[in-house]
Parts: structure tokens; sequence; C-alpha cells
């Protein structure tokens, strides 16, 4: 977590950066601007100093339990590393337990964390997977994301209806047949 002497550091650097940008930071609308986008972008960064495996270990059951547990339609919110422009959609989570399952709100816990640092769609669709697959080491697990990226819409090509899909997966998921069967029930299929 940051503390108010790094909220008063990031609040000099985009006070320079407003005034670089031909701003008036004296403006009273930009009095307070430095300090709120130093506290906004802490919070939207908040997981650099989160632990997922931890998150996932506050819950952790042996159950006898081996069939597919989907956690679907996560919401989340990223910030691009390379303009640091919001990304945001659905991360879609599967696994199959192998001797352990966890906490079921511990799942999109993790997704958040990894959501929560500068990222791209694609590393955080194996950050998450990976985190599933060492911390409980299922039979398998699958992640799809489906996202927006700002820095498509707002700039560059400028395409508003765009929607990246990644996926990644391990063990069981390596069969199409159960990579199927996720798919057909996170989109609804019987």
């Amino acid at each position: 977590m940051h503390n108010e002497k790094d909220i008063a550091s990031l609040s000099e650097h985009y006070k320079k950066v407003i005034e670089l940008l031909g701003e008036d930071v004296n403006r009273e609308g930009l009095l307070q601007t430095p300090e709120r986008v130093a506290k906004a972008m802490t919070y939207l960064t908040k997981g650099y100093g989160e632990n997922p495996e931890a998150i996932l270990k506050q819950a952790l059951f042996k159950e006898d339990y081996s069939q597919m547990v989907i956690v679907k339609d996560i919401d989340f919110y990223s910030l691009c590393e390379h303009h640091m422009l919001p990304f945001w959609g659905k991360a879609h989570v599967a696994y199959i337990p192998n001797g352990y399952i966890t906490g079921l709100s511990k799942i999109p816990r993790v997704v958040d964390v990894f959501a929560r640092r500068l990222q791209v769609q694609e590393r955080l669709t194996t950050q998450i997977k990976e985190c599933i697959h060492n911390t409980l080491n299922p039979l398998g697990v699958m992640v799809v994301i489906e996202a927006q990226h700002m820095c498509m819409q707002m700039r560059g090509v400028e395409k508003q209806n765009s929607t990246t899909t990644t996926s990644d997966f391990t063990g069981v998921f390596n069969q199409a047949k159960t990579r199927e069967e996720f798919i057909n029930l996170i989109r609804g299929k019987n």
C-alpha cells in the first residue's frame, strides 16, 4: 500500500504532467487534480501490494470433488501497460479440483489482484491460470477473458465495438472435449 509520502510524490509528478500538457495547475478545477489522480492510480494499481496465492490459501479446503468448478462473468478493470488507458471486461475461470477447493469468492479476488496492475490481456490471462494451477494443484485450469480496450477505441485504430478474447489452460483442459464443455457452460449452452 502507498503512504502519504508516495501520494505527495506522485501528486508532484502529475502536477508537472498537467503543466506540460499546457494547462494551468492553479486553475480552480485543477487545484486538487494531481492528488486525486495520484490516489486513483494507487488504487488502480493496488494489485502490486497483494499476494494472490495467499488469497487462495485463506480458504483452502480438502474436498473429494473432481468435477469442473466455474466462476464466470467476473467483471474486471485494468490499465494497459502500453498507454495506461483502461481495458475492462469479463473473466471466466474453471478448475477441476484434485483434493482441494478454494472459496468461490477467492477466484474473483485473484482476477482483481492481477487486473490491478499495469497489464496486457495475454499476461493477465496466464497469470490467473498459473496462480490457480500453482496454488491448488488441480487436474486442470482454464481462463477465458473477453475485454474492450480504450487504447483501441480512443486512439489508434478507433474501433469502438471490438472485443479481444484470450484463453489459457492446463491439465485436462488440453483435451478438446473438456475445453468444449467449459466453453458451452460459459456461453449458456447445455
